[in-house]
């Protein structure tokens, strides 16, 4: 059995350092206040494996997600009306689906990336989240970006 990822929400006290660092560094980026990733961990004083290592991993919480758009990757079983369920689920949570690119199937298991409209009226992004990670089928769901 696969095992799904599951989010925390702590206080910024509870988190690491060097997670927080990862987290600066990543705004720096994003921002344009440095250009390299080197730039970025030398100011904010972690390595740059720190970096890689975790960059993918810690995002701040935003309480008002809503009206942000969120880009996930779905790995999947490339069986029909997955896809649909998949769908059916952000519409159930009145998500707006803005982007979808599925890669051709390889060993029978597509990848999926969807941007997706978080409107003020969706319902609990994380719920939605958690209902999709447990269709039967879905090998992966990871959150790539939040705007």
């Amino acid at each position: 059995m696969i095992e799904r990822e599951k989010y925390y929400v702590v206080k910024q006290k509870a988190v690491p350092e060097v997670l927080l660092k990862v987290v600066e560094a990543k705004r720096l980026l994003d921002a344009e206040k440095v250009m390299t990733v080197q730039e970025a961990t030398e100011k904010v004083g972690i390595s740059r494996s720190s970096f890689y290592k975790y960059k993918d991993d810690i995002f701040p919480y935003h309480e008002n997600a809503k009206g942000k758009t969120m880009t996930f990757v779905i790995q999947l079983d490339d069986v029909p009306g997955l896809l649909s369920e998949v769908l059916a689920t952000i519409a159930e949570y009145n998500g707006n689906v803005l982007t979808i690119h599925q890669t051709i199937p390889i060993n029978g298991i597509a990848t999926l990336t969807l941007s997706v409209d978080i409107l003020p009226d969706s319902g609990d992004v994380g719920k939605m989240i958690e209902n999709i990670e447990i269709i039967n089928g879905i090998h992966y769901l990871k959150i790539l970006a939040k705007e």
